[in-house]
């Protein structure tokens, strides 16, 4: 029970500040980021075939690492993730939004020994490396806060997204009917128009389909002033609670006006 104990300090208790637990937490930062700047170097031929065997070996190491990490949270489940028996203990670290990112993080490599599939697939594997950059969320306390904001503003994100969706289907329609037969190669059907209404609402506008009738270009135009409004509202709801949460943490934990240091 003590060495559980000691791992459990180790890799997840980031908030007794220990030094071993600092260490260990911007050792894996460090190594997600040098993997998201791998993969970047990988795509460019001119680096990648001479030093394609440091890549295959980086890769292992890094699959080494976060595979131990995998199955140390999942010996330590039944202390993250509390629960009447230890299978349940695993299966709620498991299934939890961590474990699901931690498993995606390392399944590409593996996947290809447990099921035989076409190298076309294997390439769309390789892409999926990136969700190791997921992973930074747990070891950064900037971006934790973050996904505590999200979590607790998500009924007003909810009625964001939903009010969205509804004005891009209504503005697609509208569209649809009143450019359709003026611009049948720009407007051709309701789901063109709504990568129009997209393009629009975002105020990108990238000029390539654009209303040509008076009604179009009103309509358009008013997509345009509303889509300022709602992708602002997001925005601001995160940044608000952002705040509120630096600020909290700001009076839980005083810093000394000289040394810096948490009172």
């Amino acid at each position: 029970m003590k060495l559980k104990t000691k791992i459990y300090n180790l890799i997840d208790k980031g908030a007794q500040r220990s030094k071993v637990n600092h260490v260990f937490d911007y050792f894996i930062m460090g190594l997600i980021l040098l993997n998201v700047f791998s993969i970047v170097l990988e795509t460019l031929p001119d680096i990648e075939k001479p030093y394609h065997q440091f890549f295959k070996a980086f890769e292992l190491f890094s699959i080494a690492v976060f595979s131990i990490e995998y199955f140390l949270r999942i010996y330590i489940s039944d202390l993250t993730h509390p629960s009447p028996s230890r299978t349940k203990s695993v299966l709620k670290f498991m299934f939890s939004a961590y474990g699901i990112i931690d498993l995606a993080a390392i399944l590409p490599f593996y996947l290809p020994f447990i099921i035989k599939m076409d190298l076309r697939f294997l390439r769309i594997l390789r892409l999926m490396r990136f969700f190791r950059v997921l992973k930074l969320n747990r070891y950064n306390s900037s971006l934790n806060i973050i996904w505590e904001v999200m979590k607790e503003k998500k009924e007003e994100l909810t009625i964001t997204v939903t009010l969205t969706t509804l004005i891009l289907i209504i503005a697609s329609i509208l569209m649809f009917y009143i450019e359709g037969d003026v611009q049948p190669d720009k407007f051709p059907n309701i789901l063109a128009c709504l990568w129009w209404a997209v393009a629009t609402l975002t105020t990108v506008g990238y000029g390539d389909v654009y209303p040509v009738t008076s009604i179009g270009k009103v309509v358009s135009g008013f997509i345009a002033l509303l889509g300022i409004g709602l992708v602002a509202l997001p925005t601001g709801l995160i940044s608000a609670g952002f705040m509120e949460k630096v600020n909290k943490k700001h009076q839980d934990h005083p810093k000394c006006p000289h040394c810096g240091k948490e009172l």
